[in-house]
């Protein structure tokens, strides 16, 4: 195994092919993947539209290179070793979070690696279909800043985000500049929420990019607060947000603190890209392990054992 291993030192998998052997030469049974998207068709059909019309504008295509129908898209992850994943929706206007809400409960019931997923939005009732949630089973929320326009210290959202802290459920929240900064992202707001509520847990997503040096130190400083990988390191985006050259050697003891996330299936090149942009950081097997599978189980596994 370690002989295996060692065969993909600083690379990961050369392809998502060689991902299950480069999985089980890290001695993990699987990729436990927070940040993947499952949406109703309608939905996801628009985001697809977005990003189309996002590379046509900026003139940097954004190929959505798993652009399959749903039952593929869950055999996919399968092949890939993905043996438990996020089906994150985000509600970025009034009336839609029951409804999303619905369709992630109605997937995890046929998708035993689909891990409940719930998302809410500033809005009257916010407080009661939070809790609803909570009751019901919801081990992840996603809410998304940016697309959303709202900002996390809305008022309506505080008995919310109590009932998160009490519950130990993670969010992931979309909060940072990046790719495009929005009226109320950035770190500021989201030191002042975990001010307000020190046991909400918070998973960063993106890590937080542009501003990955902040949002690590905030991850080490704070038991509650995590990043998660999604596109960081990737070739793509470090065209439009680069790493900064220290930050393997920032992140180095923060394995405990970060876990997988992809954007599977809205990504622009191979899932296995991504294992790849982490391992070239070369921070060895144990970190690989963390991100990979520990760290996120852990996670779930508070929730599941409250």
């Amino acid at each position: 195994m370690a002989d295996l291993l060692s065969g993909h030192a600083g690379t990961g998998p050369s392809d998502d092919a060689a991902l299950p052997a480069y999985l089980q030469a890290l001695g993990i049974p699987g990729l436990i993947d927070l940040h993947v998207h499952f949406m109703p068709q309608n939905v996801l059909d628009k985001v697809w539209a977005f990003f189309d019309s996002a590379g046509e504008r900026s003139g940097t295509p954004w190929p959505i290179n798993y652009r399959l129908g749903e039952a593929q898209r869950v055999a996919t992850l399968r092949e890939l070793g993905v043996i438990a994943y996020g089906t994150l929706n985000y509600a970025h206007r009034p009336s839609m979070a029951a409804w999303l809400n619905a369709y992630s409960r109605d997937f995890a019931a046929g998708h035993p690696e689909a891990i409940r997923s719930g998302t809410f939005y500033p809005e009257p009732g916010v407080t009661q279909l939070v809790r609803e949630a909570i009751a019901d089973g919801v081990e992840i929320f996603k809410v998304h800043v940016q697309v959303g326009g709202f900002t996390p210290l809305d008022p309506q959202l505080d008995q919310a985000w109590e009932l998160l802290a009490e519950a130990r459920t993670p969010v992931v929240i979309h909060c940072g500049n990046g790719p495009h900064r929005g009226e109320f992202t950035g770190i500021e707001p989201i030191r002042e929420l975990i001010a307000r509520h020190p046991s909400l847990v918070l998973v960063i997503a993106h890590a937080g990019l542009p501003d990955y040096l902040d949002f690590a130190q905030l991850a080490a400083e704070h038991p509650n607060v995590y990043l998660d990988t999604t596109m960081v390191g990737t070739g793509f985006m470090n065209r439009i947000a680069p790493l900064p050259a220290d930050y393997p050697q920032v992140v180095a003891g923060l394995g405990h603190k970060i876990v997988l996330g992809s954007d599977f299936p809205n990504i622009p090149y191979s899932y296995s890209h991504q294992i790849q942009a982490l391992a070239a950081w070369g921070l060895g097997g144990q970190w690989m392990r963390e991100v990979l599978h520990d760290t996120p189980l852990k996670l779930l596994q508070a929730v599941r054992n409250r």
